[in-house]
């Protein structure tokens, strides 16, 4: 137990779909570790894990595509999350097209935007990726419950963390 589990413990994290694509490869993996962090200019930063493919791909791409996930979609955070693109293409098993810089964007999802990687921040074990969005999906009618970290908790992953 680390000085800031107590803390954490507590917290429902919403969680997300990153997805990145660069020389002729694409990633994307389940993230819990992201949030906006400017309002002017807009910026998010998303954490990525060093041990994950998805980093490995990232690191190379110009932009990458965030995705909130409905609280329905468990089955979308299970492929991007318990399976690992070592040995799986995730993009075989969902919709998705090419968005800015070749991003993959996930055609089932709530809500999404395509940032354009401004920076990196060494955290550790994760490296966070400073977004400025440059895309986005439309406005929908209703704001739908989101999935949360309570909601995929027992997701064995499929990279270590």
């Amino acid at each position: 137990m680390t000085g800031l589990d107590g803390f954490t413990d507590v917290l429902d994290y919403p969680m997300f779909v990153v997805t990145a694509a660069a020389d002729g490869e694409r990633g994307g993996c389940l993230v819990g570790f992201a949030s906006q962090c400017s309002i002017d200019p807009p910026r998010f930063m998303a954490w990525l894990s060093t041990a994950n493919r998805t980093y490995r791909v990232a690191r190379r791409a110009s932009h990458l595509a965030v995705h909130a996930l409905g609280r329905e979609q468990k089955p979308v955070a299970e492929l991007f999350g318990g399976r690992t693109g070592d040995d799986t293409d995730k993009f075989d098993r969902v919709a998705w097209r090419p968005g800015d810089g070749g991003a993959p964007v996930l055609e089932d999802c709530c809500a999404w935007f395509v940032g354009r990687v401004e920076g990196r921040v060494d955290g550790g074990d994760h490296v966070g990726f400073l977004l400025a969005p440059v895309t986005h999906s439309p406005p929908g009618p209703v704001r739908p419950p989101l999935l949360r970290f309570g909601d995929v908790v027992d997701l064995s992953p499929g990279h270590p963390a």
